[in-house]
């Protein structure tokens, strides 16, 4: 495998955002609601923030806007100290009286598992009876329950269906999920076009940095519209200067390939590097040609061994051979028969051949007890899951 900057095939990188809102609880016990009430007083009694006590007497008196505002306050510590389980007595009881900001709330926290176990029946059952009074948020984090399986059977037509709605209701984030749904074919006929559609939608109604990245994508594969590179570069920009990853990434290839715009390697690597800072192991990976190869940097095979080192632990395989490659001569790292061996051996593993043969090729060079150490060595690893975790092994 040559030493050349890699570029992967640009997809659909997407997934269904999840902001949890809601559920409905019923407290129909009166004799839980009424030792619920007591409890409350206390704590009403122990806050002496301006305001709070008259908010508590009439939350206390069964005004529900009051009883959500002490539920919101308890929850993000807003002039009380913060008390997941208290802020869940509050919606509740709010929700008891059919409450649809209560019920969304009491949703989010069962979903989250605040204050409570985490329960996705209770909050699909309380995101249905949201969702039935027409509010959005709710309608939404039903799709999304339906479409990711919790606490519902999977059901992509259920969940095409609720996107739909909340869509309707100017819900960008459903107007997303919807694109990806017809950029899938998920619970619809697979349709670029129609994706493309919800996707320009979902910017319109909200500046969703996925929709604008999503559609760069279309443009650069041409799927639901001729291919354009210009145009892809300018949602990819959108997106990117959104603090977008993967937008970061792909408009980075697309200066390092000369695509959409003219070729400038500092250019891209001024995007890798806001890519590889949030942890994208192919960025880390072409950061680390760049330095070998010298393109938009001055040479430096030291730093690409850093970055192929941080692609690399967290399974990058062009970027395991390559690093494989240096260990062999000594490029930029001290020779190393058993750490060339050892990612020679973890790209292998991910199914690339070159790899597999460089490893075969290096037995010859070494020991049995090398060998044998290389294998251990190999086996022990695992891919980092954090970008600090992925950092810290560099010092070790």
């Amino acid at each position: 495998m040559s030493i050349m900057i890699w570029q992967i095939n640009p997809g659909v990188k997407g997934s269904p955002v999840v902001p949890l809102f809601g559920c409905r609880f019923s407290v129909s016990n009166l004799t839980i609601v009424i030792l619920f009430l007591l409890a409350l007083s206390v704590c009403v009694g122990q806050n002496k923030e301006p305001g709070f006590a008259d908010l508590a007497k009439k939350a206390l008196d069964g005004d529900v806007s009051s009883q959500v505002s002490l539920g919101e306050m308890y929850r993000l510590g807003l002039t009380v100290k913060e008390d997941p389980a208290e802020a869940l007595r509050w919606y509740r009881l709010a929700a008891s009286h059919g409450s649809p900001e209560a019920e969304n709330a009491v949703g989010e926290m069962y979903h989250a598992g605040e204050g409570s176990p985490r329960d996705d029946k209770e909050a699909v059952r309380g995101y249905t009876l949201a969702a039935e009074r027409g509010m959005p948020e709710a309608e939404f984090n039903l799709a999304v329950m339906y479409d990711n399986g919790w606490g519902v059977t999977q059901d992509y037509k259920e969940a095409v269906r609720w996107y739909r709605i909340a869509a309707g209701h100017g819900k960008a984030d459903a107007e997303f999920n919807l694109g990806l749904m017809y950029a899938n074919g998920q619970g619809v006929a697979q349709d670029y076009k129609e994706a493309m559609r919800w996707y320009e939608l979902a910017v319109e109604h909200g500046g969703v940095s996925g929709a604008e990245f999503n559609l760069g994508v279309m443009y650069d594969n041409g799927q639901g519209v001729p291919q354009d590179y210009k145009e892809a570069v300018r949602w990819y920009r959108m997106a990117a200067e959104q603090g977008l990853p993967e937008a970061e990434f792909n408009l980075g290839l697309m200066y390092a390939n000369g695509q959409g715009v003219a070729q400038d390697y500092r250019e891209a690597v001024h995007w890798y590097k806001l890519a590889a800072g949030q942890g994208i192991p192919d960025a880390e990976y072409n950061l680390g040609v760049m330095y070998a190869s010298a393109q938009g940097v001055a040479q430096d095979y030291k730093e690409a061994g850093v970055w192929y080192r941080l692609a690399a632990e967290q399974g990058q395989p062009d970027a395991g051979f390559n690093l494989g490659a240096m260990y062999v001569t000594g490029r930029g790292v001290s020779q190393d028969y058993m750490q060339a061996y050892k990612w020679f051996n973890i790209a292998a593993t991910e199914g690339d051949e070159d790899s597999a043969r460089a490893r075969e090729r290096l037995t010859a060079r070494m020991t049995a007890p090398q060998i044998e150490q290389a294998q251990a060595l190999a086996a022990a690893w695992k891919p980092c899951k954090a970008k600090e975790e992925c950092e810290a092994r560099l010092k070790q």
